[in-house]
């Protein structure tokens, strides 16, 4: 539901991160863009582990975006590849970790190897209680608008709804973040100043943090400050 009226800001539940910057990390120390992408995912395992710590109830990603497929065909196999043994050793930490996994996209644009371990995911997920990390892959904002009008229209001509009763908790229900809670903070990385197509709907009321770290070289006490600098405003939502 969309909040209303000001108030200080208590710790956030809910933050997303654009993880950027991962080739250009790689490029200023004359490696391979694929060793940012390495990089940058210690990197994730290290923030995801941290956020669960600080009681954050969900921690949302950016790792592939729609427009990423115009990258060099190496570099996405790479990425897939770290995908693929990310989810595989996420099969068998989840449940010690106490950290539930859910993708945001298009999964039928994923390799096969990998819809099936996100598939599995799915199923231990079922069975935690804990933070929830969502990882936006194959993902775009523009999309997931179109598709949840896509589904509710659907729904609308099938007779199971109808349209005067779209309001805002419906329509939220049909984006890949139903069941979430609202998006507090948003933090994008890599000194570019743009949401670039990422949780729009849902980024709608909540505090930007830009920050010109690229993504691998981001520390927990980064994380940290980023945290303490959305506590210290005051979230008004269109009030006073």
């Amino acid at each position: 539901m969309r909040p209303t009226g000001a108030q200080d800001c208590p710790p956030p539940r809910h933050v997303a991160i654009i993880m950027d910057g991962n080739g250009r990390w790689a490029e200023a120390r004359g490696r391979p863009r694929r060793a940012g992408h390495v990089a940058g995912s210690e990197t994730f395992r290290t923030i995801a582990t941290h956020a669960k710590n600080r009681g954050l109830a969900a921690l949302t990603v950016y790792a592939f975006s729609t427009e990423n497929r115009q990258r060099p065909p190496a570099e996405i196999r790479g990425i897939f590849v770290l995908l693929e043994k990310y989810l595989r050793e996420a099969v068998d930490s989840m449940e010690r970790d106490g950290i539930r996994l859910r993708f945001l996209g298009d999964r039928d644009a994923m390799p096969p190897a990998a819809r099936r371990l996100a598939e599995q995911t799915d199923l231990i997920s079922q069975r935690i209680d804990g933070m929830t990390v969502s990882v936006a892959f194959h993902y775009g904002g523009q999309d997931e608008i179109l598709r949840a009008a896509r589904l509710l229209a659907e729904r609308c001509r099938e007779g199971k709804l109808a349209p005067p009763d779209i309001d805002h908790a419906c329509f939220e229900q049909a984006l890949y973040t139903a069941g979430l809670p609202p998006l507090d903070l948003l933090i994008r990385l890599g000194g570019e100043l743009r949401l670039s197509n990422f949780l729009l709907w849902q980024a709608a009321y909540a505090e930007l943090y830009f920050s010109d770290i690229l993504w691998p070289d981001f520390t927990t006490a980064d994380f940290d400050a980023a945290l303490a600098a959305y506590q210290n405003r005051r979230r008004r939502f269109g009030g006073v």
